[in-house]
């Protein structure tokens, strides 16, 4: 399974969510093999500035099942169902430790409001 987190840094597992999704300045997708991590590829968000609808698009052709966000938009939400693509809010911390409570079962969609809002697209 792919699992996509946005990210402030390229830290490998170290890089920590970003309270934006669409407007995160990377991408973490993550591949999850029974219940292990199989590898992580860092890609920096070539749609940091974008239209609706974009960023999900982008997300879905690199294969994402799941995407765990801290903040998202009800848009950008119904983009994700359409898509099939199941998302998790409210997480918060680095990516190894959001993917070990994601695999034990510790991490609850909640929803979480950013604290700025973007509006640029």
């Amino acid at each position: 399974m792919k699992i996509v987190i946005p990210v402030l840094e390229n830290k490998g597992m170290n890089s920590i969510i970003s309270e934006h999704f669409g407007h995160a300045p990377y991408f973490a997708f993550i591949e999850i093999e029974d219940g292990e991590i199989e590898s992580i590829e860092i890609e920096q968000n070539p749609y940091e500035e974008h239209g609706p609808g974009v960023v999900p698009r982008y997300i879905k052709s690199k294969g994402a099942e799941i995407i765990i966000v801290r903040g998202i938009g009800g848009r950008a939400l119904g983009f994700f169902k359409e898509l099939g693509i199941k998302v998790v809010r409210g997480a918060q911390g680095r990516i190894k430790d959001i993917i070990n409570d994601y695999i034990t079962g510790n991490l609850v969609d909640s929803e979480y409001t950013v604290k700025e809002k973007y509006h640029n697209h």
